[in-house]
């Protein structure tokens, strides 16, 4: 049985109690926050034993095996170290450090202390994405990917939603190097990392406030990214951010030598795209007939899947969950490799250099 605590008890945690819950062969057993009463409710709606305002007593006293941190980022570098040191593996929520030499730190950690961690980059878990990898080490690219393009946005294209949000001067996310790109990005550059070969890979970035932003009196908080990436062996990509296009997108191409692959995170669906074309005028007739099988297959696999009462919403975090429980119980690999931490958290460290953000505020 895996102990497991949970350190910050807002609202990311809830989906974190909710997914570990549906796992079997571990338990919660404790859970904290700094603000008491937080720590009280969630344990009381996830029917946790113990609950702490204070880190040391909950790893004194419960004794986890995992933590899960979700507290905002500028604290998880302390408090993973001392998880860690504590003798506990750690599952970080994203964005996983403030910097990369935070990240560095943390890593280094795990490795002197022998515990394992993780961060919740769940996107990479997501079934979608499950598929695009099989394709992938299959060969239906043919050799490494050539261009990848990641959209990774998020909608502030409601005025009314977008003020509430911004008429919170003492936000966390405003003390980020990166401000609010710091803690929505991650997932979508991580999508990139995953397949570049270059550690330094070199960060061409442009950031700018949209016009709906500063119609409301918003002169700094950056909520539109557009970035060009490449690494020493000639892979290069191209990484959109937007709080106002639409659609809205959560999507991954990959171009390979041979072929190429488009996942939709949002519609979750897969589609392979061919490289060969065909003769003549069949290039415009037998393409559309392809596309229009392919959406029908995938409509077909998500309803069997919902059907089968697999198909709920953070599917992806349970199965990274489920992973990182398994490579501790077993001694395995980890199921985000260190090193694409690593690299996110550099790219990111290079997106916010150029993108002259709000100075962050301790």
């Amino acid at each position: 049985m895996i102990k497991v605590a949970i350190v910050g008890c807002g609202k990311i945690a809830d989906s974190h109690a909710t997914q570990i819950q549906r796992i079997d062969g571990c338990e919660i057993v404790g859970v904290c926050d700094n603000e008491e009463l937080m720590a009280e409710q969630l344990c009381d709606r996830f029917n946790v034993k113990r609950y702490f305002s204070n880190l040391s007593q909950l790893l004194n006293e419960v004794k986890p095996d995992v933590v899960h941190i979700t507290t905002p980022p500028q604290s998880h570098l302390m408090i993973g170290k001392q998880c860690l040191e504590s003798g506990c593996h750690i599952y970080v929520e994203k964005p996983f450090a403030v910097n990369a030499n935070e990240a560095e730190i943390l890593i280094k950690t795990a490795y002197q202390t022998g515990h394992k961690l993780t961060v919740g980059h769940d996107e990479q878990f997501s079934e979608v994405s499950e598929r695009m990898r099989k394709l992938f080490k299959d060969g239906y690219l043919g050799d490494a990917p050539v261009h990848i393009e990641s959209f990774w946005c998020y909608d502030l294209s409601d005025v009314t939603y977008a003020k509430t949000l911004l008429d919170d001067k003492q936000h966390w996310s405003r003390k980020l190097p990166g401000g609010l790109l710091h803690n929505l990005i991650s997932h979508g550059v991580a999508k990139i990392a995953a397949f570049l070969t270059s550690d330094n890979p070199h960060v061409m970035a442009y950031g700018f406030v949209s016009p709906v932003l500063k119609k409301l009196g918003e002169e700094n908080l950056i909520d539109e990214l557009r970035v060009v990436i490449h690494d020493e062996k000639g892979t290069t990509a191209y990484f959109t951010f937007s709080s106002q296009m639409q659609p809205s997108l959560h999507q991954l191409y990959i171009y390979g030598t041979k072929n190429g692959i488009l996942i939709d995170e949002d519609k979750r669906i897969i589609i392979k795209l061919r490289g060969k074309k065909y003769k003549s005028f069949a290039e415009h007739f037998f393409p559309p007939v392809i596309f229009a099988g392919q959406y029908l297959a995938n409509l077909t696999h998500n309803v069997r899947r919902f059907l089968a009462m697999d198909f709920h919403m953070d599917y992806s975090k349970k199965q990274l969950i489920e992973a990182f429980y398994r490579s501790i119980n077993d001694d395995k690999t980890v199921p985000i490799p260190y090193r694409e931490i690593i690299l996110t958290t550099r790219i990111m460290d290079d997106i916010f250099k150029q993108t002259h953000p709000i100075q962050p505020i301790f």
